[in-house]
């Protein structure tokens, strides 16, 4: 990818293998490795992270001096949406690990920043255009169920009524839906964006085509990392500082394993 990256003529594009059959043990390797690759560069992964921590924080921070912290719920549920273009950096050490190329600063902020005459620009673009889309979604079913009228209970009292737990439901079901199928077009398309010449629209079909080969295990996979996050934005975002780097770390070595060649 490096000599892809100076080269002044076009690169060639990428010729991919066809996606292998993966396991539930091979993500509990990809997690170890994660966390192998996180203890090797720590301050990579952690300043990283602080973007994605910083930006919670300020989201909360706005919702809350504005007397709206309701409408945090929904950013927080989507927020995660946005942790995969976060963790392009992370990706980037992990390759650099991989092949045993120099880790420095210069060399990975380097790479993330050649990123914007690539590919991964257009990727991003989906994942932003999903959240704000989720969003107003959210806006809309909490329109439906409470109308426009203020807020005039606690948060819990809200959620814990009739017409609260209807719209966690709904919200849950039309929300988890919109979060399978982005789950299914980004998980292997970021790292596949960094590491090879192709298009976004061929990464994505590439990433649905992985899902589509291992169904159950990435639905464990997804499970596996809505649950960390979940954890890891409890206290405070600042868990966020160990979980978004070892599921990056451990998001490439996935990719290896499920389209090696």
């Amino acid at each position: 990818m490096s000599d892809q990256l100076t080269s002044s003529s076009p690169p060639e594009a990428s010729i991919l293998p066809e996606p292998s059959t993966i396991s539930v043990a091979d993500l509990r390797r990809a997690l170890s490795l994660g966390v192998s690759d996180f203890k090797r560069a720590p301050v990579f992964g952690l300043a990283f992270s602080l973007v994605y921590v910083l930006g919670g924080i300020v989201l909360y921070a706005v919702f809350a001096a504005s007397g709206q912290s309701w409408w945090f719920i929904p950013v927080a549920v989507g927020f995660p949406l946005l942790a995969p273009f976060a963790a392009m950096g992370i990706y980037e050490v992990s390759r650099r690990l991989e092949q045993g190329e120099p880790l420095t600063w210069g060399a990975v902020a380097g790479c993330v920043v050649a990123q914007k005459d690539r590919q991964i620009p257009s990727m991003a673009m989906v994942i932003m255009l999903a959240f704000m889309f989720w969003v107003f979604v959210a806006h809309t079913i909490f329109a439906l169920f409470f109308g426009l009228r203020p807020i005039e209970t606690s948060l819990l009292a809200m959620l814990a009524s009739g017409p609260g737990l209807m719209m966690l439901l709904v919200g849950g079901i039309v929300g988890g839906a919109m979060a399978a199928l982005l789950f299914a077009l980004t998980v292997i398309s970021l790292p596949l964006l960094l590491d090879r010449e192709v298009d976004f629209i061929t990464a994505m079909i590439t990433s649905f085509k992985v899902v589509t080969v291992n169904p159950v295990t990435m639905l464990v996979w997804a499970m596996t990392i809505a649950v960390l996050l979940f954890v890891g934005m409890l206290p405070g975002f600042l868990g966020l500082f160990i979980v978004l780097p070892v599921l990056g770390h451990a998001s490439w070595h996935l990719y290896r394993m499920v389209l090696r060649g």
